[in-house]
């Protein structure tokens, strides 16, 4: 039997054959620099006196142990609390709640445990003879409750939150405020300045009609915390929890909030029009979240909130870890937009064009949300993440709990930050000022600086983050004041030597104009011989060394490590813009693929998840915000407002439908010029005929309409369809003989022109 034959049924092995070196990207406006040594390019993790470099520290952010309610109660994790977590992000091997001993792959630097301080602490007084709720009629019930039908008790005490009839026994100092209490005094003595350090923090858990709109709320001194935690019980709208934080930091505590994984907040986690009680998202209100939430959680056992092939159809790997789910078993397509993070992005630059102010200028940070007394973070080290539904293979493969599939989880995401040193104050502050990115559980490291005047060979000095930091901006910053054509990008990874080789380094952009919002995806460094294609840039795939039948890779294709100083070809000083790095490793197995070999069966695949993955890192942005003179010499586009004042009239629906249904009309996108011939069924179907006048081929109608959900209804007075799973209203308006339209959560522009082409009727500006 071969070497490799007989790790069938192990860990991942890598066939280290070669380490295949990077290759330059022959593009006329990148010049990289591929295998540095490694001391020009990353800094000592810093033993005694703080670097001003900064070093990067691998942590924590977001946690559940047998103290959270969900845990206890529909999870069956009734062992482990905030110390067991602790000792095992030190390196301590804990005991599983399945039985079987656990260690981290690699000790962490830093967490925060966070548990959910709605009803904390009720199930364990209620299961404590000794304590005053157990002799009580509620308490009784609970327990009784748990022993019974868990997960049925579970979902009646989340219903009496939801339905805003709280146990208010269970919500006083002598159950929640004593136990947050202990998590305050656990963060106190498992902290080390230099080796460990801990933040006292919770969950605040707002889940209006099942959508998830928690916030990790995490506060810089322990000393300092209030008595009592503000619950989602108290109120579930984040303005309520922002004036609360307003107010801690008034008192001298300091704090900040980050936001959950989006992508399960079924669109309401970033709102461009109204909040969750109808407020308008105006500019107290994009000033109020950005004071408190300077980061938001991309990445998560549930998922990943970048985003998801239909938001993103050009993208060729956003079709990673994409968890399709609702909470408490909700039913429905979940909402794209509002819902992941580039998307967000881009309607923070539209928002700050129309408010002065951009809620979504956040950073990124990783984290688990298991809910289990330890953590896996790695492929090869997967134990499952909540509790005794997931801590067998079998279960693993084959179980679920709360409609939720076990295969759909995934090994944390990790929060890495730039500091100077690994203290309370300095990793607090890194956070706050968002240099911090995002890995999906591998240990790589990543920079990114954005500048004017970076020079083509500032890589190859041995200085040259010194140079970045005195020139320009780390990620999470704001570049400044424009001074050159086009900003430069200084963008530098390294794999983590315990896990694959690197693929390629990658530019995400975004910008906005006149309400629309468009992306785009640059290869800026990659390994091999590849060449991109001439027409978009972009590098063919790196390759795939995975065996399926064993569950191993090799490292013969790859880079340990990439670099590049890249300019934007397609600079626009007038329009706002962002720009982060995403990293890519080569593929590799996933964790489903090594349990099914081990058991011999055959590895899964389906929705949301494949057999083999490409881990990753996501840096957080750098924003690019036009000076008024430059934002005024772009020609604005029209408004609404500027129709009805030339004495356009809305059309009213029986117009409407004369317009659209059993029709074909030309629409055209006035800031982009591309046009489109619609056919609309009298049955509610539609079908796209032409793109910019010709026909278009029949794949590509996915990616132009995200999936094509091709049905539309007139009603009210709208056109309506859905993209991404979000309703989208176009409302249309006649100005003499031409007709425009306006599409929702375009900032109040009538970027579109609309003429029938079939002939019939009004000939509508033809």
């Amino acid at each position: 039997m071969s070497q490799e034959r007989k790790l069938r049924g192990r860990s991942p092995t890598v066939k280290r054959e070669r380490i295949a070196r990077g290759r330059l990207p022959a593009l006329a406006l990148v010049v990289s620099v591929v295998g540095l040594a490694t001391s020009t390019l990353v800094c000592a993790q810093s033993t005694g006196a703080p670097n001003p470099e900064r070093n990067p520290y691998f942590g924590e952010t977001h946690v559940h142990t047998a103290w959270s309610m969900d845990a206890y109660v529909g999870f069956g994790l009734t062992r482990g609390g905030p110390d067991v977590f602790y000792r095992y992000a030190m390196g301590e091997t804990v005991q599983h709640p399945g039985g079987f001993p656990v260690k981290i792959t690699r000790p962490l630097d830093w967490a925060a445990d966070t548990e959910h301080v709605e009803y904390l602490g009720a199930a364990q007084s209620a299961a404590d003879p000794n304590s005053p709720v157990s002799r009580t009629l509620l308490g009784k019930a609970i327990d009784f409750g748990r022993r019974r039908d868990a997960m049925l008790t579970f979902k009646l005490l989340q219903v009496s939150i939801l339905k805003g009839l709280p146990l208010e026994s269970l919500t006083g100092p002598d159950v929640l405020g004593a136990y947050w209490q202990k998590i305050v005094a656990y963060a106190e003595e498992f902290y080390r300045p230099g080796e460990f350090t801990t933040f006292a923090a919770y969950e605040w858990t707002s889940t209006p009609n099942t959508s998830n709109m928690h916030r990790n709320v995490i506060f810089r001194d322990a000393k300092k915390v209030p008595d009592m935690p503000f619950t989602s019980i108290e109120s579930t709208d984040p303005r309520d929890l922002w004036r609360w934080m307003d107010g801690q930091r008034a008192r001298g505590n300091e704090l900040l909030a980050i936001s959950h994984n989006g992508n399960l907040s079924n669109g309401l986690m970033f709102p461009v029009e109204t909040g969750i009680e109808g407020e308008p998202i105006d500019r107290e209100w994009a000033e109020a979240r950005m004071r408190n939430e300077p980061l938001s959680e991309i990445k998560q056992v549930k998922g990943q909130s970048e985003t998801t092939p239909a938001l993103s159809p050009a993208d060729p790997f956003a079709n990673y870890e994409v968890f399709v789910w609702q909470l408490l078993g909700a039913t429905g397509t979940p909402h794209n937009y509002g819902s992941y993070i580039r998307q967000a992005y881009k309607d923070g630059l539209a928002l700050q064009a129309r408010l002065g102010a951009n809620p979504y200028k956040f950073g990124v940070v990783g984290g688990a949300d298991a809910h289990i007394n330890s953590v896996p973070y790695r492929q090869n080290n997967y134990f499952g993440v909540h509790g005794n539904a997931d801590d067998t293979p079998a279960k693993r493969l084959h179980g679920g709990a709360l409609g939720l599939n076990n295969l759909w989880p995934t090994p944390a995401g990790l929060a890495v930050v730039w500091a100077e040193e690994n203290s309370r104050e300095a990793i607090f502050a890194g956070l706050k000022r968002k240099e911090t990115y995002t890995t999906s559980g591998v240990r790589m490291k990543v920079r990114l600086f954005g500048g004017w005047d970076f020079s083509p060979e500032m890589l190859q000095r041995a200085d040259w983050v010194q140079r970045a930091y005195d020139r320009g901006v780390p990620m999470g910053g704001d570049l400044p004041a424009l001074a050159a054509n086009a900003p430069r990008f200084a963008v530098w990874a390294m794999k983590d030597p315990t896990s694959a080789n690197l693929d390629r380094i990658q530019i995400i952009k975004g910008w906005s104009s006149d309400g629309q919002s468009f992306e785009k995806v640059y290869d800026v460094a990659w390994s091999g011989e590849r060449e991109p294609d001439p027409a978009s840039g972009s590098v063919p795939p790196v390759g795939n060394t995975v065996d399926l039948m064993d569950a191993t890779y090799t490292d013969t294709i790859g880079a340990p490590e990439l670099s590049a100083l890249w300019i934007d070809p397609e600079f626009d000083p007038g329009l706002d813009a962002f720009y982060y790095a995403r990293v890519l490793e080569i593929p590799t197995p996933r964790w489903s693929t090594m349990e099914a070999v081990k058991a011999g069966e055959v590895p899964p695949s389906g929705a949301g998840f494949q057999a083999a993955i490409q881990e990753r890192a996501w840096t957080s942005p750098i924003w690019y915000t036009p000076s008024d003179t430059a934002r005024r010499s772009k020609a604005a586009g029209l408004t609404v407002a500027e129709l009805k004042s030339r004495g356009a009239q809305q059309l009213d629906e029986a117009a409407l439908r004369a317009l659209i249904v059993g029709r074909s009309v030309q629409v055209t996108n006035a800031v982009t010029g591309q046009s489109y011939e619609i056919l609309n069924g009298v049955d509610g179907r539609r079908l796209i005929t032409k793109v910019d006048g010709t026909l278009p081929e029949a794949d590509s109608l996915v990616s132009l309409f995200h999936g094509s959900q091709m049905q539309y209804e007139v009603k009210d007075g709208q056109y309506l369809v859905q993209i991404a799973g979000t309703p989208i209203a176009v409302t249309v308006y006649k100005l003499q003989d031409r007709y425009f339209a306006a599409r929702s959560s375009e900032f109040g522009y009538a970027n579109y022109t609309i003429k029938p082409v079939d002939g019939d009727g009004d000939s509508g500006g033809r």
